[in-house]
């Protein structure tokens, strides 16, 4: 749960730095947040969640 607000939160600031930058219009941005919505509420939202599960894993794992 900490790992997927998280980043939610990163990509949100990521969005909001694009919109006010203006390498994205709020236009575009919409549709780019509308089609996560509903990606989430199909039957690969399980599996895109265990890939970023396992990035999250790996990238955790690695010491300096």
């Amino acid at each position: 749960m900490a790992i997927s607000l998280s980043v939610v939160v990163l990509l949100a600031i990521v969005l909001v730095v694009l919109i006010r930058g203006g390498s994205i219009k709020a236009g575009p941005a919409i549709v780019a947040i509308l089609f996560g919505f509903f990606l989430a509420s199909t039957g690969m939202a399980p599996s895109i969640n265990r890939f970023l599960d396992s990035i999250a894993d790996t990238i955790s794992s690695i010491s300096f």
